[in-house]
């Protein structure tokens, strides 16, 4: 099996990162194949505790061969784009992009092994078949997929190269200011809690555009340009200036009176160019469910 680090998994373990994703065998087992020399990273055998880097190769000879197959689901998908090479889905807010240890059902990647069966790209294995980049469980919006491993590496040189354009809305707590601002703070994991990001002097260059879009009494209506895309950039960057996403209560916002499924943040527009030539696609969505309820509370 072949994997390559992109930046949502650099700076994990080794050991943690295949327990991620081959989930049928024991970090035990992962360990002890690690030190026998059955995983390879660049190359090169490394020790467990390996802190992986973006563009990593890990090639990993399990001893036995594993079930790591996925069931295909027939969720509806909401198409946005298509063409012989890859698509772009709108994601709605709940859904995993793709499966983990714990969950192994009701995610993209299983709505797209019903569709698409074999047609998706397999670089970076079974649990994230045709997945370039991926989205929050309860964030929505729009989402690259490859429907084959040349089309895959072209999207993803876009995306390592930064000239993929992304803008999100969100609705943040507070009033936010200035009306433009961009903010340039380094993420990095949290060493405390680990499933939470944070902005550490150490962490990995991570840049966000922000633009205020309306303000309310206790709230801003906010467009972001993530210039990186680190793992949840836009809700560490919003929690560092003390303007969390609105009902993100991993990062503090806390449970507003209007509910929604957690943070009230949609990846809206996208901009790339499509495999293989230099056509340009420009993609738009309207505002979903969660930021239409909650500007429809914050304008009455």
């Amino acid at each position: 099996m072949i994997f390559y680090i992109d930046e949502n998994d650099e700076n994990k373990r080794l050991d943690c990162f295949l327990s991620e994703i081959t989930p049928d065998l024991s970090r035990s087992k992962i360990q002890n194949y690690i030190k026998s020399g059955a995983v390879k990273v660049n190359g090169q055998e490394k020790k467990t505790s390996y802190s992986l880097k973006e563009g990593d190769k890990i090639e990993f000879e399990a001893p036995e061969k594993e079930d790591l197959s996925i069931k295909p689901q027939n969720i509806p998908l909401e198409i946005v784009y298509e063409d012989e090479n890859m698509l772009v889905i709108n994601k709605p807010s709940g859904m995993l992009t793709h499966p983990t240890v714990l969950e192994r059902e009701n995610t993209l990647v299983n709505a797209l092994l019903y569709k698409y069966g074999d047609n998706l790209s397999d670089i970076n294995g079974e649990f994230r078949r045709g997945i370039l980049h991926r989205l929050d469980r309860n964030t929505s919006g729009l989402l690259m997929i490859a429907k084959n491993n040349k089309a895959h590496e072209f999207l993803a040189e876009q995306i390592k190269n930064h000239t993929i354009t992304k803008k999100y809305h969100a609705v943040v707590k507070g009033n936010y200011e200035p009306d433009n601002d961009i903010i340039d703070l380094p993420i990095g994991r949290n060493p405390n809690q680990p499933h939470k990001m944070t902005v550490r002097e150490d962490g990995k260059e991570s840049k966000t555009v922000v633009k205020v879009l309306e303000r309310f009494k206790e709230a801003t209506y906010l467009e972001l340009t993530l210039i990186t895309g680190r793992t949840h950039q836009i809700r560490v960057h919003m929690a560092y200036k003390k303007h969390p996403v609105f009902n993100d209560t991993l990062y503090g916002a806390g449970q507003s009176k209007v509910k929604t499924q957690e943070q009230v943040l949609q990846s809206y527009y996208l901009r790339f160019t499509k495999p293989f030539g230099d056509e340009i696609i420009e993609l738009e969505i309207k505002p979903d469910e969660k930021i239409t309820k909650v500007l429809k509370y914050l304008r009455s």
